[in-house]
């Protein structure tokens, strides 16, 4: 494990010293993420998938991860690298779906920029913290078939 600057892995990430080979062909895919660590004060540069990041950074909300798959098939971007639109509401955006319309002003006021990963998934963290799954309801017959979502719901019964 190595000390990490991702927004939402805290001090120590989960992603490994050696990540596997990928093609030149890969780290230019929309569906890669770049992350940068320093390591002995030497910044190091990787490529992870939007899933992986996705994954790190929801690993406490495992029901996020999986509405993240719902919403936009872990996809931050589409195939020409632009930000990844809503397929039945065009102002939903990246990984997270998060309408431009409805939450624009409030995550900027709130320092997120819902157009990079960064800011879509800790958006979506305040948005669960404060709502739970609800702002991700339309998305409800896909996830809520997961065990994720049954170990949620069995929390939030509590």
């Amino acid at each position: 494990m190595m000390a990490s600057n991702i927004a939402g892995l805290g001090a120590v990430s989960a992603i490994p010293q050696v990540m596997p080979e990928k093609t030149v062909q890969d780290m230019l895919s929309p569906n890669y993420v770049k992350t940068s660590k320093t390591v002995e004060n030497k910044d190091i540069e990787k490529s992870i998938t939007v899933e992986e990041y996705v994954r790190n950074y929801f690993s406490d909300i495992p029901v996020m991860v999986e509405i993240a798959k719902c919403e936009s098939r872990f996809r931050q971007h589409d195939h020409r690298g632009d930000i990844l639109r809503g397929e039945v509401n065009n102002l939903d955006r990246g990984v997270m779906q998060i309408n431009e319309y409805y939450h624009n002003e409030d995550s900027a006021r709130l320092g997120y920029n819902i157009l990079t990963i960064e800011g879509n998934t800790a958006y979506a963290r305040y948005l669960f913290e404060k709502y739970g799954v609800q702002p991700w309801s339309s998305s409800a017959p896909c996830w809520k078939k997961t065990a994720a979502y049954s170990e949620y719901n069995a929390l939030a019964v509590r």
